[in-house]
């Protein structure tokens, strides 16, 4: 959706054509959201019932992937677009600028996201209880 190669119409049509057990899946579906890994991780942090906003731009530091409880800055990193040096430098800057202003930046790469979800869950749980 985000490419803008299919709409909300068409996803309502392809919703429309599943069982209907998974209709209710629909409200899940935002087209903000640049990647799948992207999508797996607001999923994952909704469990804990605090605020996700996606793809939040931030004042002198640009857009970022998520953003939890208005504190908490997940970026969704891939070996497509963060391997060279140049873009990971890219990256400690934004994360630095993000500290500046008082935000907590993880960077869970796609493949973490994918096969082992519970690490970014663990992290994300222990820094909402630091804020308790």
């Amino acid at each position: 959706m985000h490419l803008g190669i299919i709409d909300q119409d068409d996803v309502d049509e392809i919703f429309a054509r599943v069982p209907r057990r998974f209709r209710r899946l629909r409200r899940l579906v935002d087209g903000r959201a640049e990647s799948g890994p992207e999508t797996l991780a607001r999923l994952l942090v909704r469990q804990f019932g605090r605020s996700v906003e996606v793809q939040k731009t931030i004042a002198g530091v640009g857009r970022v992937d998520l953003v939890v409880d208005g504190w908490i800055v997940i970026e969704c990193d891939s070996r497509a677009h963060h391997s060279g040096w140049t873009q990971q430098e890219r990256d400690r800057l934004r994360d630095l600028a993000l500290a500046a202003r008082g935000y907590v930046c993880i960077r869970p790469t796609a493949n973490m996201i994918l096969t082992t979800p519970r690490v970014l869950t663990d992290a994300v749980r222990a820094l909402l209880a630091l804020r308790r």
